[in-house]
């Protein structure tokens, strides 16, 4: 759940929450310096996960919402338990989401948790890639800038941020409109009339 939390209000990608570790959680500032992605790589003779650079291998720190801060601090708590019933089984990597062994989570087994939570609130086709393109919206919604949210998820350039999500920004501008009519009411028919 805390995982699907901070993904949801943060934006980041599936790798990257998935390749997130503690040393870029930094709790007294309140943000999280995405700088690496947990990838599959597949060789001729075997399949392994392994930390890798962001997409675009630039770094990047997220200001997380206090909510967002105190979920991960019960996370550290709760692998710290985690870590005493595991005894020598645990694998220390010191990354945030683990399984109960201390090893990375792979996709297929997020996909199979995310589909569960999903089709348990009505909505199976639900896919995690949404999680981000909420968080998008939603911060695009609130009031955030273009560039803020651009620098957020990592995309290369706000251009492609604002076509991606150019929908919304045309609905802010429409209700923008609105909110400017019933600031200043003005008497339609007394305009009509004027040469």
């Amino acid at each position: 759940e805390t995982l699907f939390v901070v993904t949801l209000f943060t934006g980041v990608r599936e790798g990257e929450i998935l390749g997130l570790t503690w040393d870029c959680v930094d709790f007294d500032n309140g943000v999280l310096t995405i700088n690496k992605q947990m990838q599959l790589h597949q060789d001729k003779d075997m399949k392994a996960y392994q930390l890798v650079p962001t997409k675009n291998s630039k770094a990047r720190t997220i200001t997380a919402a206090p909510f967002v801060m105190e979920r991960l601090r019960h996370r550290k708590i709760e692998q710290a338990k985690e870590r005493l019933l595991a005894g020598p089984l645990w694998q220390q990597n010191g990354l945030v989401f683990t399984d109960a062994t201390g090893n990375h989570i792979t996709k297929p087994t997020l996909y199979r948790a995310f589909k569960k939570a999903a089709a348990s609130i009505g909505r199976p086709d639900a896919r995690f890639h949404d999680l981000r393109h909420s968080y998008a919206v939603a911060a695009l919604r609130s009031g955030d800038d273009i560039k803020t949210v651009q620098g957020n998820l990592g995309q290369a350039t706000a251009t492609f941020t604002q076509d991606v999500y150019g929908h919304v920004i045309m609905q802010m501008t429409e209700v923008s409109a609105a909110h400017i009519e019933k600031q200043f009411p003005w008497d339609k028919a007394k305009v009509q009339s004027r040469p």
